[in-house]
């Protein structure tokens, strides 16, 4: 009867398990998300902005310009910023769960130390027994479906993402050091034109006051000196602002306190002695970092996908288990009582409440999520490509049509200044030609500085290194 029971059980436990492996293998896996070159986003052979020209490829952003104090701020700001090295901490943590993941696929071993102590009472006599046991435990998983290896296949892809990440963050920091830098240059420039602009004031309010007082002009043409005088004044202390507020951002970038040290040199534009060669829109794709991040992204998620629906699967666990076992604490390391054991174990799902299914479900949805991402990133690189080669090519041309418009603006005001001062001409063509002409100057400034910009974010949206 016993043996009969026995047969019974054991045919009811392999049939749970023949119902598990059937009903996992009902469910399918979702179709990769990696898609074929068909699917692909379709790349033009040549960029829109055509008519930029060929220059100089340069294997960094520091070769764009020849300037020491610029190679000095871009080295102290990837030293110390503190966002920079966050990436980096990213990047550790990214290796130590590659290694945990491929830590999973080998056999597990624990040392294991018990003591018992017991007490039992028969009739009235009370016996107490000691037990002390040592031993090894061993316990490995049987990767059969490739469950593991497509944890480590995952987890790897993201330590590639994270090292794409890391030198990404390392171009952008460089970067936005480098366009703080020019905006330090411009707002010092802009401080000093305000400052000339002031003086110049300052003669024409003089110079009208003289001819108040002389009766060859009037009291309205002194107040229109006047005001141009006081708002010059108070511009002055505006762009002293500007240029304190630029030089603690740069500060900043370096990961010290934000101060106004950086305005302790005198800054100058820097050569721009190099260019880089834009090359063609299907070379971005394996030049930007944020972009081969996105791809690995996409393969990480695809092997999570496999990972989840491996888990619908039964899993195959070996567990070994030997030691010595003795009635006393002294004689445990020589007792002659030896124990081992060997077990295999098969365990699967039957019923969660669709929790498994869900997760393979959501971890489809991720995969989705990861390759719209990568879609978006291509896109968007090659949107700040485009319109960094379309700003280089306008900027060069603005920049020369104010060049003729700031000499142009210069030998008006002298001829319209010597005119006033040998009493032709009046007080509002002297002072509109002196605005005409300073505001030229600063616009002028204003687009050299975007134009330095535009340079160092052409390099970066092409992928250039730090």
């Amino acid at each position: 009867m016993h043996e009969l029971c026995f047969i019974d059980s054991k045919l009811r436990v392999m049939s749970s398990l023949i119902f598990v492996c059937l009903m996992s293998a009902c469910v399918t896996k979702p179709e990769s998300q990696l898609v074929s070159n068909a699917e692909a986003l379709v790349l033009p052979k040549r960029y829109d902005a055509t008519a930029y020209p060929k220059l100089r490829i340069v294997p960094g952003l520091l070769q764009l310009f020849s300037d020491p104090r610029l190679e000095k701020w871009v080295n102290l700001a990837l030293e110390g910023n503190p966002d920079l090295k966050l990436t980096a901490a990213k990047l550790e943590e990214a290796g130590f769960n590659t290694r945990k993941a491929y830590a999973l696929s080998l056999p597990n071993f624990a040392l294991r130390g018990e003591g018992n102590r017991a007490r039992a009472k028969v009739a009235g006599n009370s016996n107490i027994s000691n037990r002390y046991s040592t031993g090894l435990d061993v316990n490995w998983e049987l990767d059969v479906w490739g469950r593991i290896s497509s944890g480590m296949s995952a987890v790897a892809a993201d330590q590639e993402a994270a090292n794409a990440d890391y030198a990404a963050a390392k171009q952008s920091i460089s970067a936005q050091t480098m366009q703080s830098y020019f905006d330090l240059i411009a707002a010092d420039k802009l401080l000093a034109l305000y400052n000339r602009k002031l003086s110049s004031f300052q003669k024409s309010y003089q110079l009208v006051d003289r001819r108040f007082i002389l009766g060859t002009a009037n009291l309205g043409d002194s107040d229109l000196a006047k005001t141009d005088l006081e708002n010059t004044r108070a511009q002055v202390a505006q762009r002293k602002d500007v240029r304190d507020q630029v030089s603690r951002q740069l500060s900043a970038l370096t990961g010290g306190y934000p101060d106004r040290s950086a305005v302790k040199t005198s800054f100058g534009w820097p050569t721009l002695r190099n260019g880089v060669n834009s090359g063609i829109p299907s070379d971005l794709l394996k030049n930007r970092p944020d972009v081969d991040a996105a791809y690995h992204r996409i393969r990480a998620a695809d092997s999570k996908v496999t990972v989840a629906h491996r888990d619908l699967f039964p899993r195959f666990t070996l567990t070994a288990t030997g030691g010595n076992e003795t009635s006393s604490l002294t004689r445990l390391i020589n007792s002659n009582i030896s124990l081992w054991s060997l077990t295999s174990r098969i365990t699967g799902p039957i019923f969660e409440g669709g929790n498994r299914r869900a997760e393979l479900g959501a971890a489809n949805a991720r995969a989705k999520q990861a390759y719209a991402n990568y879609q978006s990133t291509v896109i968007n690189a090659l949107r700040e490509v485009e319109n960094a080669l379309g700003s280089e090519r306008y900027l060069l041309g603005q920049e020369t049509a104010l060049q003729n418009a700031l000499a142009a603006a210069r030998r008006a005001e002298n001829r319209i200044r010597r005119n006033y001062e040998a009493g032709l001409g009046n007080v509002l063509s002297l002072l509109e030609s002196q605005r005409r002409s300073f505001n030229t100057e600063e616009s002028l400034i204003n687009t050299r500085a975007l134009r330095y910009k535009n340079r160092v974010t052409l390099a970066l949206a092409l992928g250039t290194d730090a």
